[in-house]
């Protein structure tokens, strides 16, 4: 007779825990310059390894090396390191002012700048990205005004949301920025919608749609591949692997496909795996894959391996799952120091320099700072009208809600 066991199920764990020694001894990366850049119109079945490989520009010394590198010349380097180091000023001030109650939610980029602001520079500005709430890069690469991204964390009233949104989840048409949804999952299969339509009509713009390593796991991610994948959509599909959804791990959305860029060889999608802390191997990418989608060659699924430095979020606390120090560990490095290593080392940046950047950069977001804050913050100052709320749905407002407006003495 046969003896049934009980069924059981395997739960994903961490490598560590609070409390536990960092240990990144089984994340393999390969070196600087190793990975081959194919043409863009290879066939995905001929570059399936790169799903399961890291492309890197920068190796350890600072210097660019292999077949991706060479995509931006040292001036545009330069920027690209001011666009970061003002994205991690601009955090640093912003988690400051939800701290002294001047807003009431905020989400930093600490340790994945690069991704976003390195990203933003290999499009056009009538492209259109779908962001998650950690891509404000995007905007700042692509010179969003400080005050105005200010304005929305405030919802004072001279935000361009009138207080219709939580504070950073900004939306501006003429940035490329597509309005952010706090309903996760769902920009990614509004990304290929929107680019499907373009090419319907006859438009020469592409679409970058942006999603977590957690939210991968959303039904959402699944059906943008398959429509991307079916007809061919001119879009670039972003996961931003920082190793942590809210308070789980990578490997609870991952599941047993081994890397989040294998996903897209079900759906017949060239994809790959790039250094989210290497800007200049950031930049190569996004323009292998812009170059796909602009030549009518389909999608492109990019996973951007990096790491969460910080908190999810103003109302989390990282030390309840993960060890202290594992940020400090984390093998891939800063990415601001690593550009930065780089411009010292092909003689176009100093330290002086970039401490003057600093304080340069650190008075340009104050000023704009004291201009918000002399409009009004969440418990001080000008609001938006309440009218707002009313307005910006209906082309023409319906009479139910032309009363309700009036009954409310707007």
């Amino acid at each position: 007779m046969t003896t049934t066991l009980p069924l059981s199920l395997s739960v994903p764990e961490p490598g560590c825990r609070p409390g536990d020694e960092p240990d990144f001894s089984d994340f393999v990366i390969p070196k600087a310059g190793e990975v081959e850049r194919p043409p863009i119109d290879a066939d995905p079945n001929d570059i399936r390894d790169m799903a399961f490989s890291i492309i890197r520009v920068l190796n350890a010394k600072g210097e660019a090396v292999g077949p991706w590198s060479g995509t931006l010349s040292s001036e545009e380097l330069v920027v690209g390191l001011q666009h970061m180091m003002t994205l991690r000023i601009f955090d640093a001030r912003m988690m400051n002012a939800q701290r002294q109650g001047k807003t009431s939610f905020y989400i930093q980029h600490l340790g994945e700048e690069a991704i976003a602001c390195a990203f933003r520079k290999a499009l056009r500005d009538d492209d259109m990205n779908f962001p998650t709430y950690r891509q404000a890069g995007l905007l700042i690469a692509g010179g969003y005004p400080l005050t105005e991204m200010m304005n929305q964390i405030y919802s004072n009233s001279q935000d361009p949301l009138h207080g219709r949104q939580l504070p950073i989840m900004y939306s501006s048409k003429e940035h490329g920025f597509f309005s952010i949804s706090g309903n996760l999952g769902t920009q990614f299969m509004q990304a290929v919608g929107w680019a499907m339509a373009s090419a319907i009509s006859g438009d020469t713009r592409i679409a970058a749609g942006w999603i977590g390593d957690g939210s991968t796991a959303e039904s959402d991610f699944h059906a943008a591949l398959v429509f991307a994948s079916t007809y061919k959509a001119p879009v670039a599909l972003n996961i931003v692997n920082n190793q942590w959804a809210i308070s789980t791990f990578q490997g609870i959305a991952r599941g047993g496909v081994g890397t989040f860029a294998a996903r897209g060889h079900g759906f017949g999608i060239p994809s790959v795996r790039v250094d989210g802390n290497d800007y200049l191997a950031v930049h190569a990418v996004a323009q292998w894959a812009s170059e796909r989608a602009r030549a009518g060659l389909g999608p492109t699924l990019i996973e951007h391996v990096t790491y969460r430095a910080g908190g999810h979020s103003s109302s989390d606390d990282p030390s309840a799952y993960r060890a202290k120090e594992e940020g400090a560990a984390w093998p891939l490095g800063d990415p601001i120091d690593r550009l930065k290593k780089h411009l010292i080392a092909i003689g176009e940046w100093t330290e002086e320099k970039h401490t003057a950047a600093q304080e340069e950069i650190t008075e340009a977001v104050i000023t704009a700072q004291k201009e918000a804050e002399s409009i009004g913050t969440l418990g001080a100052g000008k609001m938006p009208s309440p009218r707002d709320m009313f307005e910006g749905v209906y082309e023409t407002m319906p009479p139910h809600l032309v009363r309700q407006r009036q009954e409310a003495g707007y």
